[in-house]
């Protein structure tokens, strides 16, 4: 039992995330505290939910970087749509949704037909939707949100209060959608047959076709789904800022994707958990507001995470190799 515990990696990095904990529990005695936890869950919902959605990529064997694009349009969007009408927010999501699934459909027939790599197309779509968008909302931020989209932030099941600023916080209803979606896909990748066939796809496109796989299908499901993924993301982002900023979400896909490589989704597809996934976005959650509270500067941030990823990619390329040539010592003898 415990040789097979020390052998998952998510063991390890669930290790790592306490380890961290405890220091900067050390060090700021607040970070441990149910309502910085609470709050720390709250603001990573919005990553938490694109890098579900990353990780539904990257075991096809793709990656998508133009999600955020995808995320500020459908927001941004929404804002318009609704500034002007009497809406609700079924609505808001239903236009999130929609406008993500469209842009992430554009993103998987140019995948398809194109036959060239996935982050080549993503780049280029992330450019060119970001572009679409600055250009015609000339990067004026929306702030006058409907009433309902502002309650939608400050939604909890549950609510405490901070004893000494005496602020609000609790079990936010964007923690519940960041939950509800990782089991949904969860679900859908283990029962289903189309969640599968991802996995399949990942380990060998081109086994995959042989044995009837309807590639252009798949690739269909999966870049919709990430850019519905994506819509509702955006849509989590304007509850949490209670503004649309143009500006505000591109720049942040390589974290996501970081997220999900520590995780130990491999980039070559095929392999990962989202049980892996959810601890690699607690895992940067944790750095972050460790640092934060210890005041440490930004810069550092970045370069802690980008060590981090270096170990995980290095680990998770290890475990590949070392996994191979078990394979041919088995097969010679």
């Amino acid at each position: 039992m415990i040789k097979r515990i020390l052998k998952i990696r998510e063991f390890y990095i669930f290790l790592i995330i306490l380890t961290i904990s405890a220091i900067m529990s050390f060090l700021n005695p607040t970070f441990l505290t149910v309502t910085n936890i609470l709050d720390v869950i709250r603001s990573y919902s919005f990553m938490g939910i694109l890098a579900v959605g990353s990780f539904v990529v990257m075991i096809s064997g793709g990656i998508d970087v133009s999600f955020t694009a995808v995320a500020s349009i459908a927001s941004y969007v929404m804002g318009i749509i609704l500034s002007r009408l009497t809406g609700n927010l079924f609505l808001a999501f239903f236009i999130v949704a929609a406008v993500g699934i469209i842009l992430g459909s554009i993103n998987a027939l140019l995948i398809y037909f194109l036959k060239i790599p996935t982050i080549v197309v993503t780049i280029s779509t992330l450019n060119l939707y970001y572009g679409l968008l600055i250009f015609f909302s000339k990067g004026l931020w929306i702030q006058l949100l409907p009433n309902y989209i502002k309650r939608l932030g400050n939604m909890y099941i549950f609510t405490l209060v901070n004893n000494k600023s005496g602020a609000l916080s609790g079990l936010s209803i964007f923690t519940i959608i960041w939950i509800i979606v990782i089991f949904l896909t969860w679900a859908l990748l283990k029962y289903t047959v189309i969640g599968r066939s991802i996995y399949a796809m990942g380990g060998n496109s081109e086994a995959a076709r042989r044995e009837g796989l309807n590639i252009f299908r798949l690739q269909l499901f999966i870049y919709t789904y990430m850019g519905f993924l994506s819509g509702i993301a955006g849509l989590v982002h304007v509850g949490l800022n209670q503004t649309i900023a143009p500006n505000a979400i591109v720049g942040t896909e390589l974290t996501v994707i970081a997220a999900v490589v520590i995780g130990g989704t491999s980039l070559a597809g095929g392999s990962g958990t989202l049980l892996g996934t959810t601890l690699g976005v607690a895992l940067l959650a944790v750095i972050s507001n460790g640092l934060t509270l210890a005041r440490i500067t930004s810069f550092w941030q970045n370069v802690i995470i980008g060590f981090i990823l270096i170990v995980s990619v290095s680990i998770t390329a290890y475990q590949n190799t070392f996994a191979k040539k078990k394979i041919s010592r088995v097969k010679v003898d």
